[in-house]
């Protein structure tokens, strides 16, 4: 084949176009390509964790983004019968980031902040409704078969990287499994700009609410508040996105409160899922499309952005040859390994511990908040530091 020289990265959400802005800001030329006709305007994920800030401040995105969003010091859990149990605040882990908080913003202005950004550089190029449909290999790089306005054109480049989600062309292309399992139940998400501050006392701007019959969490973002709720699999779609049923579920959380303006909801199937590689010769998985995860503690995107930070710094190393090839087995061995270990083990149990909040929930919580060695301890792993440090030790 003949070769562009260049890294092709299938996908412009949040992780394909982190992983585009550290290649070209370490001089790495870079073709995004992106399967719709335009950025994602989704909400989706709306947490960005503190090294994730760090790392995005790196590339100049973090002052930007903070100032879109809103900055959560604090994150609390509640369960439905005893109110407050334990609220934990990261500033006990400012020593250990720049960023002691979580931010709350719409993933969709990341993308563009990005964008903004790296539409000047010489070395970045985007182009969209651009679905990778097919990938060949060879000794010195990859040919990308990509749908565009109908037809099948081809784009080359020395290597691939497959950010393009959860059903990604480019996992399915290069024939790696999927590995995992589907919980049973959906997940509803409903959007309202109701004031929660104003009837809930000293509400924190991320809560989580443990019930065996129905939890749920309460997460502000600038432009409302998103509650999560579980939907029993013998709830029908149909009756899960209706209105009645939406305020039903809402009129669980204050009590008088029987009615709310409602501006969207969203109904979504939650898997727990790895990719058996996240590497594959010249062509590589990160976010989403190598792992997916239930949405509690925000881990999912947080993780892609740790993958492609992960992945493009060793990249750009043997790019320029300061690296030899086989750097990049360490991508696949770190990312892969601490997914499995950390985000995917750790979502499990947040799901597990708002489902059962007994007696062992709550003593386990008040124990963890009475400590500050185990408050520090218990911060670094819900942030996510933990799991980078030991991505390290793995070598």
């Amino acid at each position: 084949m003949t070769m562009q020289d260049r890294v092709l990265i299938a996908g412009a959400g949040p992780v394909g176009m982190v992983a585009a802005a550290n290649l070209v800001r370490h001089g790495v030329p870079v073709t995004v390509l992106e399967a719709n006709a335009s950025l994602s305007d989704e909400s989706r994920a709306s947490t960005f964790h503190p090294p994730t800030l760090d790392m995005l401040d790196r590339l100049g995105a973090a002052r930007p983004l903070i100032a879109q969003g809103l900055i959560a010091p604090q994150f609390q859990y509640r369960t439905r019968r005893d109110g407050l149990v334990a609220q934990f605040d990261f500033g006990a882990i400012a020593d250990a980031t720049a960023h002691p908080f979580r931010l709350q913003c719409e993933q969709s202005r990341l993308t563009r902040i990005l964008l903004a950004q790296l539409q000047s550089a010489e070395d970045f190029e985007i182009v969209f409704s651009s679905e990778v449909r097919d990938v060949a290999q060879a000794a010195d790089g990859v040919q990308v078969s990509v749908q565009r306005n109908g037809r099948n054109e081809i784009e080359r480049g020395r290597y691939l990287i497959g950010a393009d989600g959860a059903r990604s062309e480019t996992r399915g292309a290069l024939g790696i499994d999927f590995e995992g399992f589907t919980w049973p139940e959906r997940f509803l998400v409903v959007s309202t700009p109701f004031d929660f501050h104003a009837v809930i006392h000293d509400l924190v701007h991320v809560n989580y609410v443990a019930d065996p019959q129905r939890w749920h969490f309460l997460l502000q973002t600038p432009a409302a508040w998103r509650i999560m709720f579980p939907v029993r699999p013998d709830e029908s779609d149909e009756l899960a996105l209706s209105q009645d049923f939406a305020q039903s579920l809402m009129a669980t959380l204050v009590p008088g409160i029987n009615a709310y303006e409602i501006t969207h909801t969203t109904l979504y199937r939650v898997h727990q899922r790895v990719a058996t590689t996240f590497r594959k010769g010249r062509a590589f998985l990160v976010g989403d499309a190598a792992h997916i995860n239930n949405p509690l503690g925000g881990m999912g995107m947080n993780g892609g952005i740790h993958d492609a930070i992960n992945l493009t710094e060793r990249l750009a190393a043997v790019w320029h040859g300061t690296r030899e090839e086989s750097e990049l087995d360490r991508f696949d061995r770190q990312r892969r390994l601490v997914t499995k270990e950390y985000v995917e083990r750790q979502s499990i149990q947040n799901k597990k511990d708002l489902e059962n909040p007994g007696t062992a929930f709550r003593d386990r919580l008040i124990e963890i908040a009475a400590s500050a060695e185990k408050t520090r301890a218990y911060l670094l792993a819900t942030s996510m530091i933990s799991s980078l440090k030991r991505a390290e030790e793995l070598g």
